[in-house]
């Protein structure tokens, strides 16, 4: 806290800043209630410095107000400073940012969680909402290994997840589309595509677009594992950046184990409770969610370059 206090002093007295305001989280407080305070009290960018969870906790008070979200990203994933191309590692530049960047508009996803007793609640994600075996991922993931190894630990909670994860049966509505039926492990919805490890789930997800990404997982067995792999890290990482790569992955596609689609307005009803996480946090169960996407409703400070 000494080190990012010395660099914000730094910065703001080079650009011509006012005095900046502090405001601390607590376990009632992720940080929805202290961003209206700043709000109220008049501020030109809210700093959210923390993970995902007070990443998207900013981000759901900030939504519509046009006020500038900077990020000083010290979690594991750091998911939307990925996405969105903030340095991690670097105190101060990621500080420089705040003061020096340009204003980025992106969407926002926006979903309410149906719960079994017949209660519901809205939350925004920014990165990626999932039903499945990647919910059941985040909350077997050990935070003491976590600590220790950083996004690393995700690979030991996706292993007993997947052991552990049976199919499930999902009722589900794109747009103005016809309700259909999908049997998956997992079924991601994404406003960007980039995961920690280099890891790109959804290739065409663009934080401004105007769109969600939708993705299911649908192994056929303990070798269709690999197939998702192959697809995840050699397609989507390798094969795509190139003109030539891309034409292999047109001749060789396969829909069979990884579905892509893409939407504004989503509804998904299942057949019992299944965990939830938004972007790396649990959020119980649900048997029903439903939402759109908010586009341009949240700007963020952005390196100039």
């Amino acid at each position: 806290m000494k080190q990012l206090k010395a660099a914000v002093r730094t910065q703001q007295h080079a650009s011509g800043w006012d005095e900046t305001l502090w405001f601390e989280t607590t376990e009632d407080d992720a940080g929805q209630g202290l961003t209206r305070q700043a709000l109220e009290a008049g501020v030109d960018v809210v700093v959210a410095v923390g993970g995902d969870g007070t990443v998207r906790a900013v981000a759901e008070a900030l939504r519509g107000s046009h006020v500038p979200l900077g990020l000083i990203p010290s979690g594991t994933g750091n998911l939307l400073a990925r996405n969105i191309g903030i340095t991690l590692g670097d105190l101060n530049e990621a500080v420089s940012t705040v003061f020096t960047g340009v204003n980025r508009a992106i969407d926002l996803g926006v979903i309410t969680l149906k719960r079994e007793g017949g209660g519901s609640e809205e939350h925004v994600f920014l990165v990626l909402a999932g039903l499945g075996i990647d919910a059941k991922l985040i909350s077997l993931t050990q935070s003491g290994l976590k600590d220790r190894v950083g996004w690393l630990a995700y690979i030991d909670g996706g292993i007993r997840a997947m052991i552990k994860q049976k199919p499930v049966r999902i009722r589900y509505k794109l747009d103005d589309k016809p309700r259909s039926i999908l049997s998956v492990y997992s079924v991601m919805i994404g406003n960007c595509g980039q995961l920690p490890g280099g890891v790109l789930l959804i290739p065409d997800a663009q934080p401004d677009d105007g769109l969600l990404d939708i993705v299911a997982l649908r192994p056929n067995g303990p070798f269709s594992w690999l197939t998702i792999w192959r697809k995840i890290s050699w397609e989507n990482g390798v094969l795509r950046k190139t003109k030539a790569g891309r034409k292999i992955i047109d001749l060789t596609n396969d829909t069979k184990s990884v579905t892509y689609m893409t939407g504004r307005r989503f509804e998904l009803e299942l057949r019992g409770p299944e965990s939830v996480q938004l972007d790396g946090d649990e959020f119980g169960e649900t048997v029903a969610v439903k939402g759109f996407v908010d586009p341009g409703s949240l700007v963020v400070r952005v390196h100039p370059g």
